[in-house]
């Protein structure tokens, strides 16, 4: 597995650039972009704090197809909340959410 690719694809889902995923994971920029120029991977550390950063676990990160991956609490809230809501609500909602996670 290419981490750095895998950083990348989580970034670009986000239209993430190199200095928004350092404000985020709190992660120097200058760190990130030595991974980038000197084909090295990050830290357990840092990758903890980027992985943080996309609300993700590391064992989500490093899930590949359909693997079974532990949710974080806010994922689980947010999956019981959307299976109580009706198809009429999730047709209102779904677009709401795209919209939001497109805004970031």
């Amino acid at each position: 597995m290419d981490i750095l690719k895998k950083i990348n694809a989580f970034r670009e889902r986000r239209i993430w650039t190199i200095w928004k995923l350092a404000e985020e994971s709190g992660v120097d920029q200058s760190t990130i972009s030595a991974w980038y120029n000197k084909g090295r991977s990050p830290s357990v550390a840092s990758l903890e704090k980027i992985c943080e950063a996309f609300g993700i676990t590391m064992s989500q990160f490093f899930a590949e197809g359909s693997a079974v991956v532990d949710l974080t609490s806010e994922q689980k809230e947010l999956l019981e909340n959307w299976s109580a809501l009706n198809q009429k609500q999730k047709e209102v909602i779904l677009p709401l959410i795209k919209s939001v996670s497109a805004d970031i």
